[in-house]
């Protein structure tokens, strides 16, 4: 059996995963959690999600496990109970983002330099030295998104953005480098965020139940947590 699923390696884990939120949450304490309407509504529907669906489903899931016998050597209960304490985690993780959420649209009606100048939930038009232009998005840190341009307030670039306008040159410092960076247009728009979607192999997905006389598929539930591999089971046909 997998050590994945033995007590001793759940505890371990969870001790790990304990110490990485705590951590986490340490990095945050004193900073405003600034986040965009958008990103903030998908915040509560992955809260919504964990809560209502996700949760109840494990639950289900590990009360079934623990009446098959032996949970010591139950797969099936051993990985219900670290997932409902991962679910439990990232629940509380997201109670305290969503608590302390200070909202800025980028929309609202502006005037003077907060609409002409960098603030958070700016787009940003600038070149470096070469000639080479960018556009960024100024977000919360729950909102990054490096394809899409989206980044951090309290990023090096951000904060070598922050309260410039345009024909401004600033310097960029960051870990090993150093950058002059000439700001060429600024603007308030909405910034498309990515909504919350359910991640693939979720247990409250909807799963192919079993019918008589023919093959169906069980959910073999991954260590990530997400995702899954299918397994037949044959069912005897009634003659």
């Amino acid at each position: 059996m997998s050590k994945a699923f033995t007590k001793e390696s759940d505890g371990d884990g969870d001790e790990h995963d304990d110490a990485s939120e705590e951590a986490a949450h340490a990095e945050l304490v004193g900073v405003k959690n600034y986040i965009t309407p958008s990103g903030l509504q998908r915040l509560r529907d992955e809260f919504r999600f964990l809560l209502t669906r996700e949760r109840p489903a494990v639950t289900q899931v590990v009360a079934w496990a623990a009446s098959n016998g032996d949970r010591s050597e139950n797969a099936d209960y051993q990985y219900g109970k670290r997932r409902l304490r991962q679910i439990d985690r990232r629940i509380r993780f997201l109670t305290k983002r969503i608590d302390a959420a200070e909202v800025v649209d980028p929309e609202a009606p502006r005037s003077g330099r907060a609409a002409t100048h960098v603030f958070f939930g700016a787009t940003v038009r600038y070149a470096n030295a070469a000639g080479t232009e960018r556009v960024v998005s100024i977000v919360g840190l729950d909102e990054i998104d490096l394809d899409r341009n989206h980044v951090s307030w309290v990023s090096p670039l951000a904060r070598a953005l922050m309260k410039s306008g345009p024909g401004y040159s600033v310097v960029l410092r960051a870990p090993g480098t150093t950058e002059q960076l000439q700001i060429l247009e600024v603007r308030y728009e909405r910034i498309p965020v990515e909504p919350f979607t359910e991640p693939p192999g979720a247990e409250a997905a909807p799963k192919i139940r079993p019918r008589s006389g023919g093959e169906t598929a069980l959910a073999a539930r991954g260590e990530n947590g997400w995702d899954r591999e299918v397994q037949p089971m044959i069912v005897t046909k009634r003659e």
